[in-house]
């Protein structure tokens, strides 16, 4: 079986074809680079993606925090990794790049704050008129 894939490597986006034999694949080509045939022969085999999402955040202006993943995760485990994170709820103050869960579902990836969000209170106008 071949399945065709635009590799996402490096910036010439070739149009890969990868042979699947089995559960493995025994060739790739069309890639110009040798991340075409790495990214090729991983997507058809454990496909991974960052995670991007927001959770909840208590004493900010905005009730919701952006964060990512600080490696990518299988697919397999994208949206239960997203249901973790709908129960979290982190509290103002927060900068970027705070660990906020750390290696999520045993994958070996952190969950980080991609933005600071400073703690909103009655005391503290400034924030409110800079934001």
């Amino acid at each position: 079986m071949n399945r065709e894939l635009v590799c996402i490597g490096c910036p010439m986006g070739c149009r890969l074809t990868v042979v699947l034999e089995g559960t493995g694949v025994s060739a790739v080509t069309g890639n110009s680079c040798p991340k075409g045939a790495d990214y090729g022969r991983n997507e058809c085999t454990n496909p991974t993606r960052m995670v991007t999402t927001t959770i909840a955040i208590e004493g900010a202006m905005y009730p919701l925090l952006s964060v990512r993943s600080t490696k990518p995760v299988s697919k397999a485990l994208m949206m239960k990794c997203i249901d973790y994170l709908r129960e979290i709820e982190a509290v103002a103050p927060i900068k970027a790049g705070r660990v906020i869960v750390k290696n999520i579902l045993d994958t070996e990836a952190d969950i980080i704050a991609t933005k600071n969000m400073e703690r909103v209170t009655k005391n503290n106008p400034s924030v409110l008129s800079r934001q």
